[in-house]
């Protein structure tokens, strides 16, 4: 497929995207150039920036696996982004057949390519929102097909809430979600932190604010993302760094130790 075939109508390719940045740190090569130059830049400033998206991407399989062992078989994936190697659907429905899927992103591409994949899937689909408008989320035709909430579901929140300002109040946010879960479903949250970074890290969402992105960094502490927790039950180990929460293997981990404290991770239970 020719790039042209796979660029939906009205994506403006001359401004770089979050989804489509994150997709060449991960490798994948549905990106344009505005997209990893603006890769290029921020790893040149922080080296091992590809080793925190891998270390991300690890952290979705096992949660995903987590949460399945716990019983759950039905997924909301908020901020999906591009599909590559290791979605949610294919890590789930592997490890217990029949689990269905809502991917949910705003990045026309990242959908586009979501609907590709999932031609023939009866059990997962993909939606076209911004997190920031639950209702339309939740009470869309895939959420009312695919989600039961009436029983437990397990909601990402991967690289995500980071990218919501504090004027739209993502706190409250997580909550309007959560209000809508039954009780046994579980939140998993990574997020950008500052907590101890160098000024790299400033150089580094400086360079996404001068790239006229339409998403800019909005960086949290400790407590303020344990804080979106509220409702929840964080499971051990709590809310710790992204590497850090059950590594399986050296593959979970990135070699360099900032890279595993650049973004933390954690999964709380619904009381």
């Amino acid at each position: 497929m020719t790039q042209s075939e796979w660029i939906p109508s009205g994506v403006d390719i001359s401004v770089p995207s979050v989804a489509r940045t994150y997709d060449y740190m991960l490798g994948g090569a549905h990106n344009f150039a505005v997209d990893r130059a603006l890769g290029e830049r921020i790893e040149s400033m922080m080296p091992g920036l590809r080793n925190a998206a891998r270390v991300n991407r690890a952290f979705l399989g096992r949660v995903v696996r987590f949460m399945v062992d716990q019983g759950v078989r039905q997924f909301l994936d908020i901020g999906s982004g591009i599909p590559t190697v290791g979605n949610v659907h294919e890590v789930a429905q592997a490890a217990a057949p029949g689990c269905r899927v809502l991917y949910v992103d705003r990045d026309p591409v990242a959908v586009a390519h979501s609907e590709l994949m999932l031609v023939g899937n009866d059990d997962a689909a993909v939606v076209q929102a911004d997190m920031r408008e639950p209702a339309a989320i939740l009470g869309s035709d895939a959420a009312r097909r695919l989600l039961d909430f009436e029983q437990p579901i397990g909601v990402l929140m991967l690289l995500m809430l980071h990218w919501v300002p504090d004027e739209a109040d993502p706190r409250a946010l997580v909550t309007r979600y959560r209000d809508a879960l039954a009780p046994g479903s579980y939140l998993a949250i990574t997020h950008v932190t500052g907590d101890n970074q160098s000024d790299n890290l400033s150089d580094a969402t400086d360079a996404i604010k001068q790239s006229n992105s339409p998403d800019q960094v909005n960086l949290r502490s400790h407590a303020e993302i344990t804080r979106m927790f509220d409702g929840f039950e964080l499971v051990a180990p709590g809310l710790v760094g992204c590497g850090e929460w059950r590594p399986g293997g050296p593959g979970d981990i990135a070699s360099e130790p900032d890279m595993n404290m650049l973004v933390y991770a954690g999964v709380g239970r619904k009381l």
